[in-house]
């Protein structure tokens, strides 16, 4: 099978010149020994991707969302990738699985999850035109999803794509080993794991949680007294069309169809549940562009349990049936109980017999066992923890299960939350090297796997997979060795968020800045817990309280002890030069003394033209992204002192 840079080179022969595919051209003796040497130097190259001796950088495994942002980040990152899909489709549950209606993060579009979504807004023309339903703010059709995330694969010439293949064994000498059903067994410095349950971590011996822990394993009060194997339910989603009124495309009776089971998934004459959603809202909870509607409904709906995850794929296979049949089952009442018989299967979007998504929707799988752990402690208090300055990804999801299709899962009230931030080592197994995790497999209690499990969260942790992958290949080293800071500066360069700050968006010139500073902890931000999307506040345009940042400036380095005026006063532009100057010259005992007003002209001279700051008095109160860009420039404090994977200082 030809790799993508095989195909490339092949191209750029068949756009050369017209004199090299003309037979009756004379080429000059030069042309003609060039031509020779480079038409025989092509077959040379492409085989060498098919040799046992070629190893790639990066090998992705999986079908997942994450996946799908993992290879494509690794060969941005400069690393030869492959990318073996089980499926014909990219994009996990945002496509194959059909779940195109994307939860979170609509105020902080990181890195592909903003790529993305900018594409899906230019197809619908707009940001109003796909908010359709009346959760998620970013709806569209799967074909469409699919469409575009193959637009960014193809545009990756670092990227090589085995479609409908999958791997038969995995073993691990100097390299990761992999025997592909239908190609040659291929051989890779770093092996992500992407796929939606952790199947390939679990493979090659990452130990991993699975169901619900227990409050002695995590310190969360509100977890179980006693663990269990109980994992969320999952659902065969489905697509419908609005055919038009007058039209009939009720399907087929199902088998074991029982109008009961689905009464009161909206408000009927035969439900007696009070807080059942009338049955047009029901429907227009998944409402999609073009008359379409996405079935993904968990109250008497068509989730479906199924602890699925150490099946082997004959046991797996029956599984994903009776959850189908459950969808089509709902489907028919829907169809018939509810007189939509005119929303029928969409016939264009996947290319299955039955019409239904290429794979479910899996909530929870196995969770990793990484360097670190997150849980609801850290979310709930972000700064009594060091995890928030090892952060790469960020998620403003509820902490949101479904267990209601199995009755024996322990109650639990979950409650408000912050926005929170996804630690690094949350991505990387404990007890196996050279693997990193991509989708929702990370290492997250239980509690916590249901607000990281979100579509726009695990294409950050693709993404960021993909850039701890490629720098580590890049460094011939294990990725448990890389600097965290590092990591941490190309996950901004690629647009993506350490903190999840809602008020200086990735858009911000300054956006950099405050998101390095606040990784420090010496500027730090508010959460809040907020309906169905979560919040952090940085207030860039408050002031700084002096006695507040000395406290912060300790707690980074409790030797610093500069002169700052009284507790409750507020900081001015002047107070904050000299304290940044101080620092640096505390740091550098070769820097040299500058009077006030030397430092005071060299800072006006770079706020604005340098800084891209304004209004410079010296007088008046600095505000906190000011102070934020100031010690960025001055003393670049994210870079001063390096973390481990529990956010402590080396």
């Amino acid at each position: 099978m030809k790799g993508k840079i095989t195909e490339q080179r092949i191209i750029n022969i068949e756009s050369a010149p017209e004199e090299l595919h003309s037979g009756g051209a004379i080429l000059s003796g030069i042309k003609a020994v060039f031509l020779f040497f480079f038409l025989c130097l092509v077959p040379f190259l492409s085989c060498q991707r098919n040799s046992p001796d070629y190893v790639y950088d990066v090998i992705v495994l999986g079908s997942g969302t994450g996946a799908t942002a993992a290879a494509i980040q690794a060969a941005r990152s400069g690393a030869i990738t492959l990318w073996i899909n089980p499926l014909d489709w990219p994009g996990g549950m945002l496509t194959a699985a059909g779940v195109s209606a994307t939860d979170g993060n609509h105020q902080m579009p990181a890195g592909i999850w903003g790529e993305f979504r900018a594409l899906i807004w230019d197809h619908y023309g707009g940001p109003d035109s796909v908010f359709t339903g009346w959760v998620s703010n970013t709806m569209f059709e799967p074909k469409v999803g699919r469409h575009y995330f193959e637009k960014l694969v193809n545009a990756e010439s670092n990227l090589e794509v085995w479609k409908n293949s999958d791997w038969t064994s995995i073993e691990k000498n100097d390299f990761w080993k992999i025997k592909i059903n239908g190609h040659p067994s291929i051989r890779g410095k770093i092996l992500i794991d992407g796929t939606d349950l952790g199947d390939v971590a679990a493979q090659v011996g990452a130990s991993y949680d699975l169901g619900m822990d227990s409050k002695a394993q995590t310190g969360e009060s509100i977890a179980p007294e006693q663990a269990n194997n109980i994992i969320q339910d999952l659902t065969y989603a489905a697509i419908l069309t609005d055919f038009g009124k007058g039209t009939n495309k009720t399907i087929p009776k199902p088998k074991d169809y029982d109008p009961s089971d689905f009464q009161c998934s909206c408000v009927t004459d035969k439900c007696k549940d009070v807080a059942a959603h009338p049955c047009e809202m029901m429907l227009n909870y998944g409402q999609l562009p073009n008359q379409k509607y996405m079935i993904n409904w968990p109250k008497y709906g068509n989730d479906f349990y199924a602890n699925v995850v150490e099946m082997n794929p004959v046991e797996r296979a029956k599984a994903y049936e009776k959850a189908k049949l459950k969808t089509l089952q709902f489907i028919y009442f829907i169809q018939t109980e509810l007189g939509y018989s005119h929303l029928g299967l969409a016939e264009d979007e996947f290319p299955t017999i039955d019409k239904l998504p290429l794979y479910p929707y899996h909530r929870e799988g196995r969770r990793i066992h990484g360097l670190t752990q997150l849980n609801l402690n850290h979310i709930q208090k972000v700064y009594a923890f060091n995890l928030y300055r090892t952060g790469i990804a960020v998620g403003d999801y509820p902490i949101d299960h479904h267990h209601a299709e199995h009755p024996d899962a322990p109650e639990i009230e979950f409650p408000a939350v912050p926005s929170f931030s996804i630690p690094v080592g949350c991505l990387i197994p404990r007890n196996v090297d050279d693997i990193i995790i991509a989708d929702k497999a990370i290492s997250v209690s239980n509690i916590v796997n249901g607000a990281s499990r979100l579509q726009p969260v695990v294409l950050q942790i693709g993404q960021i997979a993909g850039i701890i992958a490629a720098r580590a290949a890049l460094k011939n080293t294990s990725p448990k060795n890389l600097a965290i800071r590092d990591l941490q500066k190309e996950v901004i360069y690629n647009g993506g968020y350490l903190l999840p700050f809602i008020d200086v968006p990735n858009d911000d010139i300054h956006f950099e800045p405050v998101q390095k500073i606040g990784a420090t902890g010496i500027l730090r931000g508010e959460g809040v817990p907020y309906q169905w999307a979560n919040q952090t506040w940085f207030y860039p345009d408050s002031f700084i309280i002096a006695d507040e940042i000395l406290v912060n400036l300790q707690s980074f380095d409790a030797k610093i002890d500069f002169p700052i005026p009284a507790t409750k006063e507020k900081l001015s532009i002047k107070a904050a030069i000299t304290l940044a100057h101080s620092w640096q010259k505390d740091i550098n005992q070769n820097h040299p003394v500058n009077s006030e007003s030397d430092l005071l002209n060299r800072t006006k001279s770079q706020w604005e033209s340098d800084w891209k700051l304004h209004n410079f008095d010296a007088d008046r109160w600095i505000t906190r992204k000011e102070f934020a860009v100031l010690l960025d420039r001055v003393i670049d404090p994210f870079q001063l002192k390096a973390i481990d994977f529990e956010g402590n200082f080396k």
